[in-house]
């Protein structure tokens, strides 16, 4: 995926306050899930933005995210619980986009969006 442009201030709060002493894969991975688990108020519903490989849903959908997936799941990338429908599902935060969630919710969604567009990874 091609680089959207550079944001110098999330940048930065990432650079500082989430990846801050990370030299691993597994740190870094760890400090990204430390910090939405901290920032993120469950429940809150969200809308797909693209369908993606690793999830059922599609783009337009809405579902209502509950929790951070196990961390041992969120090495690779981070996952949420979803309530779809009257299933529970692990998807791809990247795929989600709040709608309704208060602000900070919005922004650390936010964060991890950039990360994930910019093609950064742990």
């Amino acid at each position: 995926m091609a680089r959207s442009k550079v944001d110098a201030r999330r940048e930065h709060r990432i650079t500082m306050e989430i990846v801050v002493d990370t030299y691993t894969e597994e740190e870094c991975a760890m400090g990204w899930y430390c910090y939405l688990e901290d920032q993120l108020s469950f429940p809150f519903k969200a809308r797909v933005r693209k369908t993606m490989d690793a999830s059922p849903l599609k783009s337009g959908e809405h579902v209502t995210v509950i929790a951070l997936a196990h961390d041992q799941l969120c090495r690779v990338a981070i996952f949420v619980m979803a309530r779809h429908g009257e299933r529970e599902i692990v998807v791809p935060l990247a795929q989600l986009v709040p709608v309704g969630a208060d602000r900070n919710t919005r922004e650390v969604v936010a964060d991890w969006h950039y990360w994930h567009d910019q093609g950064y990874s742990f």
